[in-house]
């Protein structure tokens, strides 16, 4: 009994660090600003799954059902980064005002590389190419800097996990 109090009072210490770092990192997830990127509610494929570290292998993104064709829109406003090919398929990204990016892909854009987009709008349709789905799907992404985050946090979905904060010396 006594050390689940030691353990119940010493939770707080490790929660709140963890916490507040997510802060500064995942978007607002209460914000109304976001949409599905897909008409109506798609069902997720696969979810995000980050790697341990940047250069291994993961999955950095939301896989959502569709059709080959389907209209893509911008869940968030923004300024289009880029919108053409990259790896042999064609690429969406949005820049939003808060310093998110998000990526859309395969998908053939419908705008251009420094267009105002505003949150709902087509941004291009489902390419149909072989991908990583074994069905047609649209991969979403999300990214602050350099750190993907999940997609579906803009929408109140994503799952968030709180890591062990573990001392850094003796």
């Amino acid at each position: 009994m006594r050390s689940f109090l030691v353990i119940l009072l010493a939770l707080p210490l490790f929660a709140l660090p963890a916490a507040g770092g997510l802060r500064s990192t995942v978007p607002d997830v209460l914000s109304t600003r976001w949409i599905w990127p897909l008409t109506g509610r798609p069902v997720v494929l696969r979810d995000f799954a980050p790697p341990a570290q940047p250069w291994l292998a993961g999955h950095r993104g939301t896989d959502l059902a569709t059709t080959p064709g389907a209209e893509v829109h911008a869940a968030g406003a923004g300024t289009i980064g880029y919108a053409g090919p990259l790896a042999g398929r064609a690429v969406v990204t949005v820049l939003h005002s808060d310093g998110l990016r998000t990526t859309y892909l395969p998908v053939h854009p419908s705008v251009r590389r420094g267009q105002t987009v505003s949150r709902g709008e087509v941004i291009g349709v489902v390419q149909d190419l072989p991908g990583h789905c074994r069905t047609a799907c649209l991969h979403w992404g999300l990214l602050r800097g350099r750190s993907y985050l999940d997609p579906l946090l803009l929408l109140g979905r994503g799952q968030v996990r709180l890591l062990p904060l573990w001392p850094s010396g003796p």
